[in-house]
């Protein structure tokens, strides 16, 4: 490790085989191969041995004490981009602002996800999928990058289609369902093109859109976006529910009142019945890592009762409650989470959350019940570093109906 550090020091600060001041190291005396290069970097301050006088040649080396090495380089002017990418986690430990390097080094990078996950959603079925996503970041210039997405999905086990769920075709199959570009115009930041739009509770959707946002400790945001046809109708072919190709929009205000976070969001969306929903939500640590939530939602769909539910009292009013302790960070091994959360929420607060949009219960029966009510609770750790295995319980039911749907989701998570 030492000796290829020295190489690469030596060429980045051009050193020759001139004599310097006599070499402060013990172990490295004249003759040696790299006496020119080690007296160098220790002329230039960017070595210092140990404590004994000794420079360790033959030693294995922390990552802190390659960044200690490269920090001196860099207040050298060395041409050490690469390196400082690297380490840039070290570095920002260091106080050494490395933000822009990694651009300088390399202007494309591709990361990958893979989720191994199995769905046991009681009597209606089971599903074994292993997702894989790719994703590719490229540097456009100083203030605009580009995100690309390549996705596929295998199922190795329950893949039919009994229980509603997406089914297996196209397991050979590979999706390019992200192409958006980030940059900013004046003070605004703008996301543009084909991504996620994501309020969990409320919208969780793949669509061609812009997302904008101004301010810092306070923030105003303004999505507007068509889903595309990625998105399942939930509601297996009512047309009153959320459809391929619908429109939607949402205005936001996002900040904190002291240890308050707080966001009020308005939803208007273009489905066949119009829904608009206004969100508020509330969120503060009452304790170290232990997180208090709550939300109020409230919607309006026209002729709600005629459209979906049957009745004359739909509700428009709803709410959510959540208590979360900790969280798995994937760089942080042994690291760990839990939470649990109970809705209250008619048909009308919410267009296809999180928990219904392909990822773990299957909502026909509930929405036709004007809605669901009932609990979650989940739980998550990181195995190793980039590996966090997680499991959440669903238990469900209709609110004006006896139909329920209890759910076990189990994933392993793998990032690189």
């Amino acid at each position: 490790m030492k000796k290829s550090l020295v190489l690469a020091m030596a060429m980045a600060l051009g050193v020759t085989a001139s004599a310097y001041a006599a070499n402060p190291f013990s172990d490295v005396p004249a003759g040696h191969w790299a006496y020119d290069a080690v007296n160098k970097l220790a002329a230039e301050g960017i070595v210092n041995g140990y404590p004994d006088g000794t420079y360790g040649g033959d030693k294995l080396m922390t990552r802190y004490e390659m960044a200690q090495i490269v920090a001196k380089a860099m207040a050298n002017g060395a041409n050490v981009d690469k390196l400082a990418a690297e380490f840039a986690d070290e570095l920002d430990s260091l106080g050494v602002r490395v933000a822009n390097l990694e651009k300088k080094a390399d202007n494309v990078k591709i990361t990958g996800q893979i989720r191994a996950s199995y769905r046991d959603a009681d009597d209606k079925g089971h599903q074994g999928r292993l997702r894989t996503r790719l994703f590719v970041n490229g540097a456009i210039n100083e203030d605009w990058a580009y995100t690309g997405r390549f996705e596929n999905n295998q199922y190795y086990d329950g893949a039919d289609t009994d229980a509603g769920y997406s089914d297996a075709a196209g397991d050979d199959e590979v999706k390019f369902n992200w192409a958006y570009v980030t940059g900013k115009v004046g003070g605004v930041k703008v996301e543009a093109g084909r991504q996620d739009f994501t309020n969990a509770d409320v919208v969780d959707i793949t669509g061609d859109g812009v997302k904008l946002a101004y301010g810092s400790d306070w923030q105003v945001k303004g999505w507007a976006f068509k889903g595309t046809s990625d998105i399942k109708d939930y509601t297996e072919g009512d047309e009153s529910g959320m459809q391929s190709g619908d429109r939607v929009y949402v205005a936001a205000v996002e900040g904190a009142f002291g240890a308050l976070d707080t966001a009020v969001r308005y939803y208007k969306a273009d489905t066949v019945n119009e829904n608009e929903i206004v969100e508020v939500a509330l969120a503060t640590e009452v304790a170290e890592d232990l997180t208090l939530r709550a939300s109020w939602f409230n919607g309006t769909i026209d002729n709600a009762a005629e459209a979906k539910v049957n009745n004359d009292n739909a509700d428009t009013n709803g709410w959510l409650v959540g208590l979360s302790y900790g969280g798995a960070k994937a760089s942080e091994v042994g690291s760990w989470g839990v939470y649990a959360n109970y809705s209250d929420r008619p048909y009308a607060t919410y267009l296809l959350p999180t928990n219904f949009s392909g990822y773990a219960v299957k909502p026909v029966d509930l929405v036709a019940g004007d809605g669901y009510e009932g609990y979650e609770v989940g739980a998550n750790v990181t195995l190793a570093k980039n590996i966090v295995a997680g499991v959440k319980y669903f238990d469900y039911e209709g609110r004006e109906n006896n139909e329920d749907a209890q759910t076990l989701w189990s994933e392993v998570i793998f990032t690189f």
